[in-house]
């Protein structure tokens, strides 16, 4: 499943990263455990966020090359909402969050940001991303502008800073599932925003 490596900044800018060779990354019995400890390896010895998601994104490209198992977790889409959630790895005092998510056809997520950094992975299907930027607007300053858009299928990774503002639309005819990881949240910082009256409110 080789595809393209992408990191979001704050600024609503996207840029494609080189990314690792999908023969390189092949290893025997390679599962999520594994994956956890040397994420947690990373973020005990890498300080530098500009590092860390490479290394980050790579581990990720590794795990959905080898493991079946976290290619095969999804649920299906909610009926009301359009979006279902499986938790994979949410441990008290670890600051992780694993998870694949689904997104019914059509289904729009809010603009929002994470408050962490993140990396998704696309296992199924096909996602649009569109990215935001604060503006500078003095009598408004939660107003956001429209930076770009970029459409994500199957082997595509995209990272993203704790300040990146984006949203997402599952594309095509079938449902889109993603591989999430997270950071540790900082819910001070996690916003979704309303592009018509010009605020951003907790999320």
């Amino acid at each position: 499943m080789q595809g393209q490596d992408l990191f979001v900044a704050e600024n609503g800018q996207y840029q494609v990263c080189k990314s690792a060779r999908s023969w390189d990354l092949l290893r025997d019995n390679y599962r999520l455990y594994r994956f956890l400890t040397e994420v947690e390896d990373i973020l005990k010895n890498v300080e530098d966020e500009s590092t860390r998601l490479p290394e980050i994104r790579m581990l990720v490209r590794r795990l959905i090359i080898n493991s079946y198992w976290v290619q095969s977790q999804s649920l299906q889409p909610d009926l009301k909402t359009g979006i279902s959630v499986l938790l994979l790895y949410d441990e008290l005092g670890f600051p992780l969050t694993v998870q694949t998510v689904t997104f019914a056809p059509g289904t729009t997520s809010n603009i929002h940001n994470h408050g962490t950094w993140g990396v998704v992975a696309i296992l199924k299907g096909q996602e649009k991303n569109t990215f935001w930027r604060r503006s500078s607007h003095p009598e408004f300053p939660d107003k956001i502008e429209k930076t770009g858009e970029v459409n994500l299928s199957p082997g595509d990774i995209i990272s993203f800073t704790p300040e990146t503002i984006h949203q997402v639309q599952a594309i095509g005819k079938e449902p889109t599932v993603t591989f999430n990881i997270y950071g540790e949240t900082n819910p001070k910082q996690r916003f979704e925003f309303d592009v018509t009256n010009h605020i951003a409110k907790k999320f």
